[in-house]
Formats: C-alpha cells, structure tokens, sequence
C-alpha cells in the first residue's frame, strides 16, 4: 500500500505541474504581440528582430522568434507581402550557399530560412531551425507577410 500512495502521490505532482505549464504558456505568448495587425499569417519586426506565425484572427500561434535579417547593402524591404512559393532543400545560386526550409515571400528571392542568428543576410529572414520547420510547415503560398520597421 505504501508503494501505491507513493506512485500516486508522484502521478499528481506531475499533473499539477502540468496544469502549472499550462496556465503560464499563454500569458508568455500574450507578453509578446506581433506588430503587424490581423489578417496576416506571419509578421516580421525588422527593430526588434522577432517574428511570429499567427491565425486568421491575428493570434499569434508561435513566437515571438529571433531572427537576423538583411545587411547594408542588402535590406529587407518592409512591406505587406504574399508568400510566392517554398523550397525546403533549397540552394542559392546567387550566393553559393543553402538556404533550408525556404519560404519566399517576394519575387526578387527574399524568404525565410534557417540562417546563422549571429550573420546579417543578403535580404532575406534567418531562422533557428526549429523555427524554419514551423515557418515552412506553416505557411502556403498566398499567405499574407508582414514586415514592418
């Protein structure tokens, strides 16, 4: 009986501490909205280097992430965007390099895609790779994209 008190008490932390992640996740999601307004499916602060993914009623659905974006020379443009097309092996012809999980979202070859967070771009939106997945799974084109200063 002292072994059955004692698994249950243990399956009861465990679940108490469930409900504790539970009820904080939100509130961390809501500490952190995205600029970009309703309507979009993902937003962009060039200032803040975050991005986010968010739902038809301008929920934010997973961010805020860190992101680098485009160096001198090579800004990323701000502006309300569609998602043209995705590449998830994608490799750049321009620049001789890879550029995985490949989201663009304007006609002249900027995207999201997992890049150093520490190098600046040559336009386009680095990602962790655990963000590029979700921004890849996420997005379809057509979706709307926000970038905003």
């Amino acid at each position: 009986m002292g072994k059955l008190r004692k698994i249950l008490s243990m399956v009861a932390g465990v679940a108490a501490l469930a409900s504790v992640v539970l009820v904080v996740t939100p509130a961390t999601a809501a500490a952190s909205p995205a600029p970009c307004g309703r309507r979009v499916a993902a937003c962009v602060d060039l200032s803040a280097k975050k991005a986010w993914l968010m739902d038809d009623k301008g929920h934010v659905t997973y961010g805020a992430v860190r992101i680098t974006t485009g160096k001198p020379g090579y800004r990323t443009p701000p502006g309300i965007f569609r998602v043209t097309w995705k590449d998830i092996d994608h490799w750049s012809q321009a620049y001789d390099a890879p550029m995985p999980y490949s989201v663009f979202f304007t006609n002249d070859g900027i995207a999201f895609h997992e890049g150093s967070l520490a190098v600046r771009s040559h336009g386009c939106v680095h990602l962790s790779r655990a963000a590029a997945k979700r921004f890849f799974n996420r997005l379809q084109p057509g979706d709307t994209v926000a970038v905003v200063r």
